[in-house]
């Protein structure tokens, strides 16, 4: 798609829009260039960005998308899941990895998570998924009370790498296999993680990875997913634009698609973000580390824990628990009233009003999820933090608990 006579007040406009956000010049320069150029759709750099993935992370194909909800979705269509189909997931997650299973009518059913990870509990959904493919009385305990349609097949698993860190995927690929089952990794949180040294996103059959202003690298928004498999690769590049096949001509529509591509001007960005991931991985690793040091024996403060499977973390948040008893919600007003910019880390999921509209879940349904939920906060955090930033944030911390009335 050509724009050779995009107006100078827009480009103008674009220029400020990158320097408020702070980026770099290399970055600032990459998506400038994209202005100068005949497209800004569907052209050289999306093609150059989703190389970068296939080199970074070893996989054979990787697909450029416009949000990791997007990918998401792709991937749940590649895997052939379909109204009435069970998915086994996480309800502590951020909503995108139940709505792309909602978008197909499948039915998520959740399992409980792990207190000291986030991370969906292992033996937990082995039980579920055992039972779920045996049918019958066993299967009925794991389905929600309304709204599980009537096909109830078990199609796939999708496991969440809860604040960049992978649950025990050599467990889950050994489920799936035992039982047939497809794996979507969402490593939307993830990039940059390892799991026994291989890399996050690529411990399923399809991963991906998204790029919001928060996460580890940013194109604005954006996505990209990862697969080794040739079909479902090809099925996905042409969904994300508009169903179109190879061979279809500009009107022909091959299959049901989406609107699901990244522009040019993002994938640039991407690109140059890219070249910068081990220097900013290592700067987020960084800020971690301090924020370890002066938490991890602050009296009402739980770390979540990295596993030694994890080989590599890499932060996307830093989430703290506070202890049982300690109101989250009032520590939570305290800091934002001294200026530390905090907010409550995950809802669960299960418990969202279309939620419980539709599946009739309740409170104590998934209570370790639950209890997170409300003891959760995700402070201050980003690559481009200071120590002495780090310290102030712990300093307002230490003083809000002080002040809380003793139990």
């Amino acid at each position: 798609m050509s724009y050779p006579d995009l107006a100078d007040s827009d480009r103008q406009g674009m220029q400020t829009a990158l320097r408020q956000a702070g980026l770099p010049d290399d970055d600032l320069r990459s998506v400038l260039k994209v202005l100068d150029g005949p497209n800004l759709s569907m052209g050289p750099q999306i093609a150059a960005f989703e190389k970068t993935f296939c080199e970074y992370t070893g996989a054979k194909h990787a697909i450029g998308v416009n949000s990791g909800t997007a990918g998401l979705h792709l991937c749940v269509r590649a895997a052939g899941i379909q109204a009435g189909d069970l998915v086994l997931t996480t309800p502590f997650s951020f909503v995108a990895s139940t709505n792309v299973l909602l978008f197909e009518n499948a039915v998520p059913v959740f399992v409980d998570v792990d207190e000291r990870t986030g991370n969906i509990n292992i033996p937990r959904l082995v039980e579920a998924a055992r039972d779920l493919a045996a049918g019958g009385k066993k299967a009925e305990k794991w389905l929600p009370r309304t709204g599980a349609g009537t096909t109830r097949r078990l199609k796939a698993l999708l496991p969440v790498d809860v604040f960049g860190q992978p649950p025990d995927m050599d467990a889950i690929r050994l489920l799936a296999g035992e039982l047939g089952l497809a794996v979507i990794e969402d490593s939307c949180e993830a990039l940059g993680s390892e799991y026994k040294g291989r890399a996050a996103g690529r411990l399923g059959d399809y991963g991906v990875y998204a790029f919001y202003p928060n996460k580890q690298i940013t194109t604005g928004e954006g996505g990209v997913i990862v697969t080794d498999d040739d079909k479902a690769a090809n099925f996905m590049r042409a969904l994300r634009n508009q169903g179109r096949a190879p061979g279809d001509t500009w009107l022909q529509h091959t299959f049901l698609g989406y609107n699901y591509r990244l522009d040019e001007m993002s994938a640039a960005l991407g690109v140059t973000q890219m070249q910068r991931i081990e220097e900013l991985l290592a700067k987020r690793e960084q800020v971690a580390k301090w924020y370890d040091e002066r938490l991890a024996e602050l009296p009402g403060i739980e770390l979540y824990a990295v596993e030694p499977s994890t080989s590599r973390m890499s932060w996307f948040v830093y989430v703290v628990k506070f202890s049982k008893g300690i109101d989250r919600d009032a520590v939570a007003q305290a800091l934002d009233s001294a200026g530390i910019p905090v907010r409550p880390y995950f809802a669960p999921i299960h418990l969202q009003p279309y939620m419980v509209e539709r599946f009739g879940y309740r409170p104590g349904d998934f209570p370790v999820t639950e209890d997170l939920g409300k003891r959760g906060l995700a402070i201050p955090f980003s690559s481009v933090m200071t120590e002495k930033m780090v310290e102030q944030v712990c300093q307002a911390i230490r003083a809000v608990l002080q002040a809380l009335p003793k139990p």
